[in-house]
């Protein structure tokens, strides 16, 4: 039996009120990469193939519906909270027309992969009724045991708290996944009981009473980093950090130089091409595309952007999001850039600001220049035409449009069109005086002087 041959319905467990986060956000929603771990689940999940997904939560269900929104999942409520098996049969009625694998996992274990959950899936076979995760972690602490034969026959399952000393003693532990058909998933767990340490009514039961049937049960094992649960701040840090080093190293085996991994963070969907430069200190969050050649210097922070080939960033630029730069674009120091569009070999090279813009190929923003692009309560649009100079410390007052090869004068402050190919200057005039600053001088230092006799 495998997902191939089956169609496949998840239950994710969610139904815990996530005390150790000390959040008002739902626990399985803090995010890792900018995404929610529930999303980073169902996502490695969807590379399997799901015919349906059913989220079961208990506290702060609205959160969850929220995040869910048009995914097709459906939340259902478990109150009150009787355990791992009770939080599972609730999803019975949300999958009462549905024949297949039932796979039953937890929100808050988000890197479960698409090739493990497939292993486990195709452990069905040879008359097995249902399979089983494991792992082997550096510490048991209080993880559910496993006992097993060689190959992979389960015998029995046990809580930490129900099992002997005997029992403690072996490190293959329970992650908590399960798979079974239907047919099976649903007879196993209304069958489950909480004659226990806890009174709870507890999953790994249903392959406990498998067992008891003389059904064969199978364990399939992972690594500990794969089940790995986020409860407390401190785990979620943990989580974050182990994606950022794969993330770093595919990066970098896909064509990318980094001179510092450590130092760049990445987003869940960032997308990186071949013989991109990314300096210390860079952030992505999320909805950044990155196509070949690109340079990002040190210290950039950028979302929601989109860099064609060959173009240079920062150092010290921030892009938000709705930024395009076309091929060979520029972008330099402590410049920031939002919902714009710099055409191709267009230039901010320094301490500007360039927001609800259209800059186009080949134009020159000098320092110092912004859009002015808010009144305090509407947007408007700045449009820069191609092979334009704007001038060092202009403002340009949107809605405005520069036309081709315009130049701005510098300190301008353009609050009209600009014509093509018009020179426009905004200033006051120019006043000179001639020694006005020595006779200036001369009375201070006199004035200066009669203060200190007195």
């Amino acid at each position: 039996m495998s997902v191939s041959e089956n169609p496949l319905a998840v239950i994710v467990l969610a139904a815990g009120k996530g005390t150790r986060m000390k959040s008002d956000l739902h626990k399985v929603l803090h995010p890792i990469a900018g995404h929610p771990m529930l999303l980073h689940l169902l996502g490695s999940l969807g590379e399997v193939g799901l015919d349906r997904q059913v989220i079961v939560a208990g506290d702060r269900r609205e959160q969850i519906e929220a995040a869910l929104s048009g995914s097709g999942a459906e939340v259902v409520v478990q109150e009150p909270q009787l355990g791992t098996a009770h939080a599972a049969l609730m999803a019975k009625e949300a999958l009462a027309d549905f024949s297949g694998l039932v796979l039953v996992c937890f929100g808050d274990v988000p890197f479960l992969s698409a090739a493990t959950v497939r292993r486990l899936c195709g452990a069905l076979t040879g008359g097995a009724k249902v399979a089983v995760l494991g792992f082997r972690p550096a510490d048991t602490a209080a993880y559910g045991r496993i006992i097993a034969d060689g190959d992979g026959t389960v015998r029995k399952m046990v809580e930490h708290k129900d099992a002997s000393a005997e029992e403690r003693a072996v490190n293959l532990c329970n992650s908590g996944v399960i798979v079974a058909h239907s047919d099976d998933m649903w007879r196993l767990l209304e069958a489950v009981g909480n004659d226990n340490a806890a009174g709870e009514f507890y999953l790994p039961d249903v392959a406990t009473n498998a067992i008891a049937e003389g059904a064969r049960v199978v364990v399939v094992e992972t690594d500990e980093a794969e089940v790995m649960g986020i409860n407390s701040r401190a785990e979620l840090a943990e989580a974050e950090a182990r994606w950022q080093q794969r993330r770093r190293r595919l990066a970098m085996d896909e064509g990318a130089s980094l001179i510092a991994p450590e130092t760049v963070w990445f987003a869940w969907d960032t997308q990186l091409g071949r013989d991109v430069l990314i300096e210390p200190n860079v952030f992505f969050g999320p909805g950044v595309r990155v196509a070949d050649g690109a340079k990002i210097r040190a210290n950039c922070h950028i979302e929601g952007a989109s860099l064609a080939a060959g173009v240079e960033v920062g150092p010290f630029a921030r892009l938000r999001p709705g930024t395009v730069l076309e091929e060979k674009a520029k972008i330099g120091n402590f410049v920031e850039v939002k919902k714009a569009i710099m055409g191709k070999g267009a230039k901010a090279n320094h301490l500007s600001y360039i927001g609800d813009a259209e800059v186009g190929a080949g134009a020159n923003i000098g320092a110092g220049t912004i859009t002015c692009n808010y009144d305090g309560y509407f947007k408007y649009k700045t449009i820069i035409g191609e092979r334009a100079f704007i001038g060092s410390n202009s403002s340009l007052v949107a809605p405005v449009k520069i036309g081709a090869d315009a130049i701005v004068g510098a300190g301008s402050a353009v609050t009209r069109d600009v014509a093509a190919g018009e020179l426009r200057i905004v200033r006051g005039e120019q006043l000179v005086k001639p020694g006005w600053a020595d006779r200036f001088h001369d009375a201070m230092k006199k004035k200066k002087a009669a203060d200190k006799k007195d």
